[in-house]
């Protein structure tokens, strides 16, 4: 039909993928359910109001290069109205909706899929900056401004980008639970006119009102409901739960408000000792383990090693607080009930202390509530929910509407009823984002050995301590008064001692084949500084690793490579440096040739009316993909070009740690030199201007690494003697296996 021909709905993918990976699950496995998307929605397309075009784009790794040159440049692109991407960031688990644009859409993709994944908390987390990565939904959403749906995996995140994301890991069921929702969903949008017309509206409007709250229960079921209808009802439980606890301190005089200020101390120091606890034994696992981070490969001992000390600090610290309450009772009930027995007092004093525990869990979410309200934080919804269930629980079932009433001991039913459904809503999200958050730490090294060995056990530490004090704050405040103390305290304590007795003995692998550790093995030439043709680069086997930790283990196996490793080993990859790592001289000068190392030569360097003008040609010889590195204290601006095509204008330029980077692929006929113009800043930086006179430490200007995907002789012996839980990790900021590095330096 013509009208389902100017209305395309897009599903797009990548079939590239990075050097060190098959790519199995990224982005293989999404390939493969478009084509099976392709052929299913072609016998059932009579009737569509809109057109669904499959794009396969290329250049996805490298910076979302596909995406963009398809929306910017394909005579289709202004007929596309509504965007799907999908992507993999694991390689097995459900394709979860992490990120989607309007409440329409939510509501059209809730409304079909017959097992709907969806959470709006992974889209605020993404948006938050926490994850360094892109999609090509945020080349369609900001660029083209269309709405859209971003899916991806994220089971198994520790296999993404490195040599264990294959076809023998990917799970089957993973790509039929994409590909039933996937069809249900493309069927139904390109045959609704009502679809069409939402589309075409939000693309031209491109507003945020339609912003919507979403997730999912038990796979079963997806909630939609828009941003502004969340903010008025959380807004309503606000000054319902404000008026609610004012009216009670206000009845309850001075006492009350004693008593609600200990409660909210005893909140505070369960978080504290929550978090002190297992943040000491992140420290101390890198001092007594054969790795910093030895629980990769077996996520599940996080429970034991962290989860354990931070409900045993949790309890502590609430605790703490509940005995405070009980002295400040004791005062208050000699006043006011001074016809108790003793028994009869001190029974009553545990259970008004132990409901103020338990009422202390409200304020911890109400805070949560109101932060997370006032900044537009999508998945503040898990807090109204936590809030809200046990609340009402409590009302119906424990409120005492008279102070004359003595309190009674806190009912199971009450728990049980008031947890349920916020344990429902958020209890696979604290799983699926722990399961994340270690998968992630294999590579949270983005300068290998800039991170302190213990950091990843820390962030691992106190992101299970924060869970853990907000889902167990009700659960806990039972514990207080009954004869199981102890008995937790213990139990605890032997969980906590079994995971570290695994864990440093050996016993349980820290990595293994499947899930390996993260190590790189690049052949480097170094022709920084030489600018004398007669003189030699220098060459050697570099060795470093993304995952926390030295490389001891490693270096059994390389023996005789004549490896020696240090801080001291610093190199500079432009686009990041290696800040610890192994070095090794032995055969490294064969593999490569002189011919091969590229270029940076002066052309010209010239003064005009005070302003300073660089121009230096680029040959990056036979490598297609570079990285170049150009000193914004330095350089105002520049420009770059092949003949007499600009690639790079003038203006815009950003800055990260006082240099602006320029990453570029190309396919085989790519041109290989460039002319890149600099204008020098008239705030160029005394201390540089000092340092090339006296010719000392001079910085660099310009650098750049060239990249070529060759394995040298060399590389190829290290590789086969690398222990089998080892594997390359890549990304676009990572070099080949055979890598040149060249510079000028601020006195040219």
């Amino acid at each position: 039909m013509p009208e389902a021909e100017e209305n395309l709905i897009l599903v797009s993918s990548h079939i590239d993928t990075v050097s060190t990976t098959e790519g199995a699950g990224d982005c293989s496995s999404c390939v493969g359910v478009m084509l099976e998307l392709a052929r299913g929605v072609a016998q059932w397309a009579h009737g569509f109001k809109s057109g669904v075009l499959f794009l396969f784009n290329t250049g996805e790794e490298e910076g979302l290069d596909g995406a963009h040159s398809f929306i910017t440049q394909h005579h289709w692109r202004n007929s596309v109205c509504f965007a799907i991407d999908l992507e993999a960031m694991g390689i097995s688990g459900k394709s979860t909706l992490f990120q989607g644009t309007d409440h329409w859409a939510l509501e059209s993709f809730a409304a079909v899929a017959k097992y709907p994944s969806a959470q709006i908390a992974s889209q605020d987390i993404f948006h938050s900056g926490a994850i360094k990565s892109a999609t090509d939904f945020q080349i369609y959403q900001e660029v083209a401004g269309l709405p859209g749906l971003d899916f991806a995996y994220t089971d198994t995140t520790s296999v993404y980008h490195t040599k264990n994301d294959k076809m023998k890991l990917l799970k089957p069921g993973s790509l039929q639970h994409i590909g039933d929702n996937m069809l249900a969903f493309l069927l139904h949008s390109a045959a609704s006119p009502n679809f069409l017309k939402n589309a075409q509206q939000q693309k031209q409007e491109n507003t945020e009102q339609n912003k919507a709250v979403f997730f999912d229960i038990l796979g079963m079921y997806m909630v939609v409901y828009s941003q502004r209808l969340a903010t008025m009802f959380h807004n309503s439980i606000i000054l319902q739960s404000l008026l609610i606890w004012g009216t009670s301190l206000l009845m309850g005089g001075r006492s009350g408000l004693v008593s609600f200020g200990i409660s909210c101390l005893g909140t505070i120091l369960m978080l504290i000792f929550s978090i002190c606890l297992p943040v000491v034994v992140a420290f101390i696992l890198p001092h007594i383990c054969p790795f910093p981070v030895p629980y990769i490969a077996n996520p599940w001992l996080i429970i034991g090693l962290f989860g354990s000390p931070a409900l045993l600090g949790a309890f502590i610290g609430q605790h703490i607080g509940f005995i405070l309450l009980k002295r400040h009772l004791r005062c208050v009930y000699a006043i006011t009930k001074p016809g108790l027995t003793h028994n009869t007092r001190e029974y009553v004093i545990d259970l008004e202390a132990e409901r103020w525990i338990f009422k202390s869990g409200f304020v911890q979410w109400l805070i949560v509530l109101i932060l997370g309200t006032y900044f537009k934080v999508g998945s503040s919804y898990i807090a109204l929910i936590w809030l809200v269930s046990p609340a009402f629980a409590y009302g119906f079932l424990e409120a005492t509407l008279s102070p004359v009433r003595l309190p009674k001991q806190l009912k199971v039913v009450t728990l049980v009823l008031g947890m349920a459904a916020p344990v429902v809503s958020s209890a696979g999200l604290a799983v699926r984002m722990a399961d994340v958050i270690v998968g992630s730490v294999v590579r949270v090294d983005r300068n290998p050995g800039g991170l302190p060995d213990w950091l990843g056990n820390v962030i691992v530490a106190v992101a299970i301590a924060i869970v853990i004090c907000f889902m167990f704050v009700y659960l806990l405040s039972y514990v207080h008064i009954s004869g199981d103390k102890r008995t937790l305290g213990l139990l605890l304590c032997i969980f906590f001692g079994l995971s570290l007795a695994l864990v440093s003995s050996g016993i349980v692998p820290a990595f293994t084949e499947d899930v390996a550790r993260s190590v790189n093995v690049v052949h480097v030439v170094d022709a920084t500084g030489i600018d004398d043709g007669n003189r030699e680069p220098l060459s050697y086997i570099s060795l470093f690793s993304n995952t926390p930790g030295k490389l001891t283990k490693e270096l059994v196996d390389l023996g005789d490579e004549e490896f020696f490793c240090g801080r001291n080993m610093t190199t500079d990859f432009v686009t990041f440096t290696m800040k610890y790592g192994c070095w090794s001289y032995k055969d490294s000068s064969t593999g490569w040739s002189k011919s091969e190392v590229p270029t940076l030569r002066v052309e010209s360097d010239s003064v005009t009316d005070g302003a300073r003008q660089t121009v230096i040609s680029v040959d990056t010889k036979s490598s297609t993909r570079w990285s170049l590195g150009i000193n914004k204290q330095e350089i105002d601006d520049f420009t770059v070009q092949v003949d007499s095509e600009k690639l790079v204008l003038l203006g815009d330029k950003t800055q990260v740690d006082g240099w602006h980077t320029i990453q570029f692929a190309g396919g085989k006929n790519s041109p290989t030199k460039f002319q890149l113009t600099l204008y020098w800043s008239n705030s160029a930086t005394e201390t540089s201007r000092r340092e090339a006179k006296e010719g000392t430490d001079v910085p660099l200007l310009v650098k750049l690494r060239t990249d070529v995907n060759r394995v040298t002789p060399q590389v190829t012996n290290v590789l086969e003697k690398l222990p089998r839980w080892s594997t390359p990790f890549g990304k676009s900021t990572s070099p080949y296996t055979l890598a040149f590095l060249t510079g000028l330096r601020v006195n040219i």
